[in-house]
């Protein structure tokens, strides 16, 4: 299995990966990261913070961005050099979330690419951000 190599891609590439968020994907993510908030894992607690319910940890959200970029676009091979992420809605058990990269420039000479990041909830951004990666030269 192979990604795409530098001279491969071209700005404005895009890839997207879907998933529904499921009780099991928060109490895994907590279980796996320690991120044990209460936000996340206590209807009761939840119910009384302006959310009102559970919420999704935002890096699981964002962790579906690292999925597009290491299986899709460039795929395997990339390697994350930096991320920004900016989270502007919460994601709740049983939102689909539309992960989606799109690239935005590429230095020939360092074999990077940079990438727009977003997170989609029925068509609103929940996160949005950054996202560089170095990608395989073709060999000669």
């Amino acid at each position: 299995m192979r990604g795409l190599f530098l001279e491969e891609l071209s700005v404005g590439q895009s890839a997207q990966l879907v998933r529904t968020i499921g009780e099991a994907d928060i109490v895994a993510f907590a279980a796996v990261t320690g991120d044990t908030n209460p936000v996340h894992l206590d209807a009761d607690y939840a119910a009384t913070t302006s959310f009102g319910q559970r919420i999704a940890h935002g890096m699981l959200s964002a962790g579906y961005i690292s999925a597009v970029l290491g299986t899709t676009l460039p795929g395997p091979g990339a390697i994350y050099l930096s991320q920004t992420l900016k989270f502007k809605r919460p994601v709740r058990i049983g939102d689909e979330v539309t992960a989606r990269v799109t690239i935005t420039g590429i230095d020939p000479a360092k074999a990077q690419v940079t990438l727009a990041t977003v997170c989609l909830v029925r068509n609103k951004t929940v996160l949005d951000g950054e996202a560089v990666v170095v990608v395989p030269r073709q060999a000669a």
